[in-house]
């Protein structure tokens, strides 16, 4: 079969050298900016009046209009926020001709490059321009996104939402999907993750100062990777050739976050300069520390006794304090060789480190409770032991993203050639952290009694009565285990290279182009764990030899151990900590996995082009080889270990047709129709063949015989572009995924390789599942209105979706359940309202998404679900100068907590509380 692809994109070759060109044709080029000369104008639609053909404008405004006879023409230029231009060009006998064309203001460039009208002008001037359904995210001329943190600023935009962790957004979700559906690229490049068991990369890994522009592909054409049934997330950073005039921005910044009372700094450079006019240097460099603290509350193993109470067997309260440090660089170089030639270098280094205290109080219960009501429960160690621990710990982990792209654009005649090759790697490595140390108190008989009072689903509180002198005295926790990371090591390293080429036909009315490529991606995941587990001491140690104090706001949950108090207490006495040499073993050889995935792709398409229709259609295909190696141990009953290497291969072949519409029967008025297959492969982790426990006794169990999700979709969109910076959209999509993922887990405690647990996570396939969704966008400069009112903007989106699958439970065909598909939220709305004018620019932001199932339980009162999430930002500007701007914003505005919870006996139960408070961030930025 690939030989028959390649067969048929030689033919496509051969075809089109074999055709005439015209005996006398020129090509006319040029490029697009604003009014000012300050910015190219990316995705400026251009149309060769006479001849009905159109162009666009590509990054760096330049266009092309090859095979055009001698004459007088006319080109149209138009871009969202401005007046159409026209400009006459004469093409010669003999030779080509240049058309530079400006659009806008000679003497004001913030009409369409500056502020949040610039903003959505090139937003909408792109998705506009688009093959497919297309989001686009864009910094304006002085390097300014919509808000100070590119995450933010994607929530608003339609069918986008962020999922947040510890209250900062990190992932994307598109449609309301799970963020491992979507594919992430910088420069072309895709992204590797840095953590051990995902495929999806944390957005804010990456500084936003570093960003240009982000587009948000919710179609594919055949010339796209096809690893995705979310969206194809492309991360542009800067080149030299993105503005016509050179660029150097500082921004100095302070955060502060409530719970934490800390004030903590960020800084950043960049800048974009043409050392001559084929050949440029842009890049820039960004710190970023921030303090903040989280209280969490989660519990587990939710029962009911005969009387009806409903009780949890454990809870636990922990108390997050947290300190994050980015750190970022990019550079690029940017070289026009030749007339026809265009060559470029991207790099891009980022680093995270993230250090976190976490104390917490865990109660277990070994009783029914004595008593209690519909929102209470009574435990007394007079029925059964109660068990105590408090814990501490220490992590500091340290993640980084390199990735490295050289490339060009060919362009002679009809013909264009694009070339690529790249590296990225990511990592994310921890060694020496205490995770944690758990002391430990068992009250059985002693007259402690534990009420809990759940009248607050998302906050059970507890109180201790009976002999609390004995419950709060530090010195009756004794020490009880101990694990030290000496070493975590996951590494993602992806190499790619890649060849395009096409043939433009000129017909009557339109261009025919016939395309081809390939591409070949090589990438290796591997995770090294050695984990030390100590469960004995001799000598004393208890609580009290390390005492601290809580942050904790919830409720007091002292005693508990100071941050660093253990972990300097191990240091200092590590002869007398006794290991527990097969819990080391276990736990250091249970997790190691390496996975080999290469990708060979090719494709073919046709392409026509003309004033109101666009047609790609084609084929793409992808083969897909795994190599998965990783380790059973097995456990027998003398507790004799036996560690076994297994390795597990597969290769499969998926062609995936494509067909896109774009018609645009009046000038503004868009219709859009796609058709695709796409896949998406399973997270490499989850198909090491490998069995995990950690000290809590929970499991997991990899399943190298995943297959990987296979999906039909289908997109219908309608875009009304009116007035000079406004639309109105509409669209429908579809999608059935075959051999979806899902992660189940089983509360029933058993024995797997000899080793006990009282929980095990795995990862089956499901059936099949439907989705279906809507999405409605909005956007609009009122400048229309009379003043003061005439800087008001709107931006409002919503997106319905539909996502239900089916499961088999415990792999019984006679028992299916369908669920609704992981991380797909029903209903994601944002409303934006903006105001800009003079030196002022204000924002509000409110941004909402559905409950969404997040785990998969064995019944269905066990899965897990995270509630919709209503999150309110606010932001100001003011200039000060044209090259000195002031800024401040407002993030949780309410305190919007995360609450994850399972519907059991007829109410929440929470899972997982966790909140976090308000952030305000404040600073200046300047321009030279």
């Amino acid at each position: 079969m690939i030989n028959l692809l390649r067969s048929a994109s030689r033919a496509a070759i051969v075809l089109a050298l074999s055709t005439p060109i015209a005996a006398i044709a020129g090509t006319i080029t040029g490029t697009v900016s604003d009014g000012t000369g300050t910015r190219a104008l990316q995705s400026t639609q251009l149309r060769l009046v006479e001849l009905g053909r159109i162009a666009e404008a590509g990054r760096d405004g330049d266009y092309r209009f090859p095979d055009v006879a001698p004459g007088t023409y006319t080109i149209e230029a138009r871009y969202v926020g401005a007046d159409p231009v026209r400009v006459t060009v004469i093409v010669p006998e003999a030779g080509d001709v240049d058309a530079n064309i400006r659009i806008g203001s000679d003497v004001d460039a913030s009409i369409i490059v500056v502020g949040q009208v610039a903003n959505q002008a090139s937003a909408l001037s792109r998705q506009r321009a688009a093959d497919g359904v297309e989001s686009v995210l864009t910094r304006d001329a002085i390097g300014q996104f919509p808000d100070q943190n590119a995450a933010e600023s994607m929530r608003r935009l339609p069918g986008v939402n962020i999922l947040n962790d510890q209250g900062e957004g990190r992932f994307v979700s598109v449609r309301g999907l799970d963020p491992e559906l979507n594919a992430a690229s910088i420069n072309g490049t895709r992204i590797p993750a840095p953590e051990s068991d995902v495929r999806s990369v944390a957005l804010d890994v990456i500084p936003s100062e570093l960003i240009e522009s982000i587009e948000i592909k919710k179609s594919l054409t055949p010339d796209m990777d096809a690893d995705t049934i979310g969206a194809s997330i492309e991360i542009n950073t800067t080149s030299a050739f993105d503005r016509k005039k050179d660029l150097y921005s500082v921004k100095l910044e302070g955060s502060y976050n409530e719970f934490a009372d800390a004030l903590t700094p960020k800084g950043s450079f960049d800048f974009s300069t043409r050392l001559s006019d084929r050949f440029g240097i842009a890049g820039g460099a960004s710190y970023y520390k921030r303090k903040f603290e989280s209280d969490n509350v989660e519990a587990a193993d939710w029962n009911q006794t005969e009387d009806g109470t409903v009780y949890a067997e454990e809870i636990q309260y922990r108390d997050y304090d947290v300190e994050r440090e980015r750190i970022g660089g990019s550079l690029s170089f940017d070289w026009l060789a030749t007339d026809t030639t265009k060559l470029y270098a991207r790099g891009l280094y980022s680093q995270f480190k993230d250090q976190e205290y976490r104390g917490d109080v865990i109660f277990i219960m070994d009783e029914e409770p004595a008593s209690g009501t519909a929102t209470s429960a009574q435990f007394t160690d007079a029925d059964g032991r109660i068990e105590v621990r408090r814990r501490m710990k220490d992590r500091l982990e340290t993640q980084k993203i390199k990735s490295l792209t050289v490339g060009g654009e060919t362009n002679t005649g009809p013909w264009k050639i694009t070339y690529a090759g790249s590296w990225s790697e990511a990592s994310e490595r921890e060694n020496g952290s205490v995770d944690p140390t758990r002391f430990r108190a068992r009250f059985d008989g002693d007259g402690v009694d534990v009420g809990f009072d759940y009248a607050d689903p998302m906050k059970p509180r507890y109180t201790v009565t009976g002999n609390t002198d004995l419950f709060y005295d530090p010195s009756e926790y004794g020490f009880n285990e101990l694990e030290q990371t000496v070493l975590s090591d996951a590494k993602d390293r992806e190499y790619v290279v890649r060849a395009d080429i096409s043939r433009a036909f000129t017909m009557d009315g339109g261009t025919f182009t016939v395309q081809t490529g390939m591409k070949s991606r090589w990438r290796e995941k591997s995770y090294n764990l050695e984990a030390a587990v100590y469960d004995g001491y001799d000598g004393d140690y208890t609580l009290a030899d390390v005492l601290g104090g809580q942050t904790y706001r919830i409720q007091d949950i002292l005693p508990q151990a100071s941050h660093t108090g253990p972990t300097e207490f191990f240091n200092a006495n590590k002869g007398n900590f006794e290991l527990n040499a097969l819990d080391t073993l276990l736990n250091s050889t249970t997790s190691d996995y390496s996975v080999k995935e290469d990708v060979l792709a090719a494709y073919l398409l046709g392409r026509w082009d003309s004033q109101a229709l666009r047609v790609i259609g084609g084929v793409r295909m992808e083969q897909t080889k795994n190599d998965i190696r990783a380790f059973v141990t097995e456990t027998d009953a003398d507790e004799n270990v036996t560690i076994t290497p297994n390795r597990f291969g597969c290769n499969y072949m998926n062609w995936l047709p494509s067909l896109t519409v774009r018609y645009e029967p009046v000038n503004n008025l868009v219709f859009r129709l796609g058709g695709y297959k796409s896949l998406v492969r399973p997270k490499l982790s989850n198909l090491a063949p490998r069995f995990d426990i950690n000290e809590d006794r929970e499991a997991s169990l990899g399943n190298p015989n995943l297959k990987p999700y296979s999906a039909w979709n289908a997109d219908f969109s309608a875009e009304w572009y009116f007035g000079t910076n406004a639309a109105l959209t509409g669209g429908l999509f579809w999608k059935s995924i075959k051999d979806f993922v899902v992660e189940q887990r089983i509360t029933t405690p058993g024995t797997i390789y000899g080793v006990d647990y009282e929980e095990l996570t795995t990862f089956i396939n499901g059936d099949k599942a439907k989705i279906k969704g809507l999405e409605l966008s909005y956007s609009q400069v009122f400048s229309f209105l009379p003043a003061p009112f005439d800087g008001l903007l709107l931006n409002a989106n919503y997106t319905y979706t539909d996502a239900k699958g089916t499961v088999l439970t415990d792999g019984d065909i006679s028992d299916p359940r369908q669920i609704p598909l992981a991380s797909a939220s029903k209903n994601t709305f944002n409303l934006v309202v903006g105001y800009e004018k003079g030196p002022i620019s204000l924002r509000a932001a409110g941004t909402f998404r559905d409950k969404y199932l997040d785990e998969l339980g064995s019944e269905a009162d066990q899965d897990r679900y995270v509630d919709s999430h209503f999150q309110v930002d606010l932001s100001a500007r003011y200039r000060i100068t044209p090259k000195l701007r002031v800024f401040a914003e407002w993030i949780n505005v309410t305190n919007e907590p995360y609450f994850a919870y399972q519907n059991y006996a007829g109410g929440k139960r929470v899972l997982q509380f966790e909140e976090y408070n308000w952030t305000a961030k404040f600073g200046v930025t300047a321009n030279f």
